[in-house]
């Protein structure tokens, strides 16, 4: 899915070129006319931050089809910081949005972690955002609230900026929650409906499933899969 957005954000004749080349992580060769991403995280571990996998996944691919991309993160506290050993609130921690979100960086360059207060849609071409339970917790208040939850206001204010403009808005895994919240209408695919075991196992998103849709979001189930 997240390569997808990748690609069509790059001409033709690139990805041929591209093509051909071997993989690597970051390219640091002249990027110049290719499209610039921000991406937006919520911290650092899928309990309480951003998703590992899919935060590298999307700079991986991303650079690897030759776009530029820049790295944000509110600069505030999380709503509390987990034990990703048994999956349970750590107790006396506080920890940074900002800076938890940072470890995906090299702190140098393009590389390096910004406040997402300072993102300027007009310098961007797109704006991805990965999941994690951040997205529940850091970015929105669903964790606590539920349907009634509210967006972080820098994330609002992306979001909003980034529609207006007509720019690619890339959601991944819990993330379509955050704009079905400010762009009522839109259609979201976040897996099953029901809280079923099936060949996947349970599913962990149908409270968000139920509370896009009655924010008016159209919701299509599909298999969930993994794509890059």
């Amino acid at each position: 899915m997240l390569a997808t957005v990748a690609r069509t954000l790059l001409a033709k004749q690139t990805l041929t070129a591209l093509s051909r080349q071997p993989a690597c992580f970051v390219h640091h060769g002249d990027n110049k006319g290719n499209p610039n991403v921000a991406l937006v995280f919520s911290g650092c571990g899928w309990w309480d931050g951003t998703d590992v996998h899919e935060g590298v996944y999307t700079m991986y691919h991303l650079s690897r089809n030759g776009a530029r991309f820049q790295m944000f993160s509110p600069n505030q506290q999380q709503m509390q910081v987990m034990d990703h050993m048994n999956k349970q609130k750590a107790s006396g921690e506080n920890r940074n949005m900002m800076m938890e979100s940072a470890r995906f960086s090299h702190g140098h360059g393009m590389m390096q972690m910004h406040d997402l207060s300072k993102l300027d849609p007009n310098s961007f071409d797109a704006v991805i955002f990965p999941g994690g339970h951040g997205v529940t917790r850091n970015l929105s208040s669903f964790a606590k609230d539920g349907k009634d939850f509210k967006l972080n206001n820098d994330v609002e204010k992306v979001l909003k900026d980034f529609h207006r403009s007509r720019k690619p808005i890339g959601l991944a895994s819990m993330a379509p929650l955050l704009a079905c919240s400010v762009l009522p209408g839109i259609d979201v695919t976040m897996g099953y409906e029901n809280d079923e075991n099936n060949r996947w196992g349970r599913w962990p998103n149908t409270n968000m499933v139920q509370a896009v849709k009655s924010m008016g979001a159209r919701h299509n189930v599909r298999e969930p899969y993994i794509s890059f």
